[in-house]
């Protein structure tokens, strides 16, 4: 069958990954994933390749292709990989994981050039668009800045002593970052370049967004504008869609355990 021109992948604790037509929701392809459930999907920016993180392994499939094995399989965390993305170019593959690690792997190369620890299970990491630093959130409530050109952390600030940060997201233009975390609070910070060309946190509003955890925020693309906004999901069962100019609720979405994904068109 021909390849969609939208490709939707899902994968959960059921031990598989799937590959959905979105316009008619039909599954077209499915992946065993026999090691362990899958905590996060990635798809490069080629729309080649999709990442599963799982315990502890990240494996790497060919979106376009039947073969039901990984081409490529990264094995040195030690725990559950919880989050893991991709460098603009996908010349370099970046992972977090409860082991307490940020990872980059070089997709050119066999296994992990770097490593920085972070001293408490990494939830979420999340590259900053000018593809130099690595924002990373932690269990114990650590939010910390990695500068891939001086191979060190710039920059740390806890916004909520000991309550766990579970997802960050920053816009597009690297004017925004947005921290949730398990009290269902949203902390939202302008990053500022300092005389150093560090990015600095400067505070911009605290955002009671749910009563219970956030799951996962995400901050509207570049095409959305002039119009910006901020979705948040939880375990109170909602997605709620807020206003970035005034922080206002624009919708409330209701219904099961939802997850904010991201769809990239496929190479036709």
């Amino acid at each position: 069958m021909p390849h969609p021109s939208v490709v939707l992948a899902t994968a959960g604790y059921d031990h598989t990954i799937k590959f959905w037509e979105a316009t008619s929701g039909r599954c077209y392809r499915t992946l065993q994933y026999t090691d362990s459930q899958v905590n996060k999907l990635e798809v490069t920016p080629d729309k080649q390749y999709l990442a599963a993180a799982g315990n502890p392994h990240i494996r790497l499939y060919d979106v376009n292709s039947n073969h039901p094995q990984p081409v490529l399989s990264y094995e040195s965390h030690l725990n559950n990989v919880t989050a893991v993305g991709f460098q603009c170019d996908g010349k370099w593959m970046y992972s977090g994981s409860e082991d307490g690690t940020v990872k980059i792997w070089d997709l050119r190369a066999p296994g992990c050039q770097r490593e920085y620890e972070s001293r408490a299970a990494v939830n979420t990491v999340v590259l900053h668009p000018n593809q130099t630093e690595l924002i990373s959130g932690d269990q114990n409530g650590n939010i910390r800045v990695w500068d891939l050109t001086t191979n060190s952390c710039s920059c740390e600030l806890v916004p909520e002593v000991d309550t766990a940060v579970r997802s960050l997201t920053v816009m597009w233009d690297g004017s925004l970052v947005v921290a949730a975390n398990n009290n269902g609070t949203c902390y939202v910070w302008r990053l500022l370049r300092g005389t150093q060309m560090m990015t600095n946190f400067e505070p911009l509003h605290k955002l009671q967004a749910h009563d219970k955890v956030v799951l996962k925020c995400l901050l509207s693309p570049e095409y959305c504008e002039p119009n910006k906004y901020l979705a948040t999901t939880s375990s109170d069962h909602t997605v709620k869609i807020w206003n970035i100019f005034d922080f206002s609720l624009a919708r409330t979405l209701k219904g099961h355990n939802f997850t904010l994904l991201r769809c990239r068109p496929a190479r036709a």
